[in-house]
């Protein structure tokens, strides 16, 4: 069967588009531990999904190189991208390739983008970004240029957010402006082989600053423990651990299962100065296997997670109380006051689970900026539109239980405690210790002002257990912790019932 020729010159045209027209190239990267662009695509999204936008776009080049070197080696201007679906539901997928050029930024590669980031607002589309590359790239001279600092995508891509959810994933070098994509996200997903930085290598020599070698500039152990990254994956499953992440924001599961909720009964110890592991209690309390803590070793006083109770998409706070016995630091105040203004931004209700001595105090903690760091966790939990559910495990004294609680006991949907927990305004020895100082200094012998002390903590404790606070009214109910994910789907289904809970659509912060 003859094919007409106009239908011959795409195919072929069409074919050098793909991985299998560079094999040596393709060959190279995978050598070092790389995916080419389509191979996150075809990794990210449903088989057969991808609606391409801009495939035969070449770089703006051609008073520097020929037709065939164009179509050969600048192939799509270094990016991939189109609407598609994963799990059925239509999302949106990028990718610069970092066989072009080093994925740098081309104009054209820039006006594709733009284009599709335009697609992405007007249908409301999450959006998956595999951001690794080098940043800017001179050398285009069919489009006339001066400064080049009128390109529209880094403002087109930050005014999405709050109105559609965006992941980014970087497994590579990710410097400059791409690093501005990654950092305008809402999460940002990295492998050990990324290294993210405001400037790349030539850059940061041309600045004067030295010779660094591209590994160097931003490596994977920095961006955790500076927050900058919220879920490292494997090198070779960063497109399914990104296809999760977003799968958050893509509706209720029906496939979900529950674990035996009596365990929590015995899980949380009952002296407030043993420290535990939070995750235990949230893995039981939510659906198995979806809980996703969000920038666990930034800030790990504090856990920030995505999970889902009966299939629907909830936030989650936790103290830990293995770090700083779980306080309210600067930076705890920082994550969670941003993890609120995402769940608020996407309709995410929030469940947040107390087990605090407050506020970090002490002249340290004041260099930080505490003032400021932990008030942005009052305002955005007192500005939160969806709802806050609080439950007291153990320990909610002082500001920091108010703030992890959206401000007050009766800011929440409902705040309730497990039997063994205690609220005060402060710890209730220090309370004791600082309301009875001076009975207390008048008791000579060490270890009768010490038995003393622990008298009066007791009857401090039994005027602060949960049960008295709630037959003062102060907290709406006291459970067995094994009735904790049964109330927490009957509130957020009271909550959502009709599909009533959307999100606020306001801007996140990137911080």
């Amino acid at each position: 069967m003859d094919i007409r020729p106009d239908l011959l010159e795409l195919l072929a045209r069409r074919a050098l588009t793909e991985d299998a027209a560079r094999p040596e190239a393709v060959a190279r990267l995978h050598r070092r531990g790389g995916r080419t662009a389509r191979e996150n695509v075809a990794a990210l999204v449903d088989p057969g999904s991808l609606v391409e936008y801009g495939r035969f776009v070449t770089a703006a080049q051609t008073d520097r190189r020929s037709d065939d070197d164009l179509l050969d080696r600048t192939v799509a201007d270094g990016i991939v991208g189109g609407l598609a679906t994963i799990d059925g539901r239509a999302c949106a997928v990028l990718s610069y390739d970092y066989l072009v050029m080093a994925g740098t930024q081309g104009m054209r590669g820039h006006a594709k983008t733009d284009r599709l980031l335009d697609v992405v607002a007007r249908l409301g589309l999450p959006t998956v970004f595999f951001t690794a590359g080098g940043g800017g790239r001179p050398g285009d001279t069919d489009i006339p240029l001066a400064s080049a600092l009128d390109v529209p995508t880094f403002a087109a891509w930050a005014r999405l957010s709050g109105r559609v959810p965006r992941v980014a994933v970087v497994d590579d070098n990710c410097f400059a402006g791409n690093a501005v994509v990654a950092g305008t996200a809402d999460l940002v997903v990295a492998t050990s082989r990324a290294s993210l930085g405001m400037g790349g290598p030539a850059m940061i020599a041309g600045g004067g600053l030295g010779d660094v070698v591209a590994a160097d500039v931003g490596p994977i152990d920095v961006m955790t423990a500076n927050g900058v990254v919220d879920v490292v994956a494997d090198d070779d499953e960063a497109p399914q651990v990104a296809r999760e992440l977003i799968g958050y924001f893509l509706g209720r599961r029906d496939d979900w299962t529950a674990g035996d909720q009596t365990v929590l009964r015995d899980v949380v110890p009952a002296g407030e100065r043993r420290a535990y592991d939070p995750l235990p209690v949230l893995e039981t309390v939510f659906d198995e296997d979806s809980v996703l803590p969000l920038r666990p070793t930034f800030a790990p006083e504090l856990v920030t997670a995505l999970a889902r109770l009966e299939g629907r998409t909830v936030g989650v706070l936790a103290n830990d109380s293995r770090h700083v016995a779980g306080a309210i630091t600067a930076d705890a105040g920082d994550k969670a006051a941003r993890f609120l203004q995402l769940c608020d931004a996407h309709g995410f209700p929030v469940v947040s689970f107390v087990d605090t001595p407050g506020m970090m105090v002490g002249p340290e903690a004041e260099r930080t900026a505490m003032v400021r760091h932990c008030a942005r966790l009052l305002v955005a939990g007192a500005s939160l539109q969806v709802p806050m559910i609080g439950v007291v495990l153990r320990r909610a004294y002082g500001l920091g239980a108010q703030a992890m609680l959206g401000g007050s006991l009766h800011e929440p949907l409902m705040t309730v405690a497990w039997p063994g927990a205690h609220l005060g305004a402060m710890g209730l020895e220090g309370a004791v210790r600082l309301s009875m100082r001076k009975e207390l200094e008048a008791i000579a012998d060490e270890e009768e002002r010490e038995r003393t002390v622990r008298e009066l903590t007791a009857l401090a404790q039994a005027h602060a257990s949960a049960l008295n606070v709630a037959r003062h009214g102060e907290i709406d109910d006291v459970v067995d912790p094994a009735e904790t994910r049964g109330l927490l789907a009957r509130l957020v289904e009271a909550a959502d019932r009709d599909g009533r809970l959307v999100g606020s659509g306001r801007t996140v912060d990137t911080w």
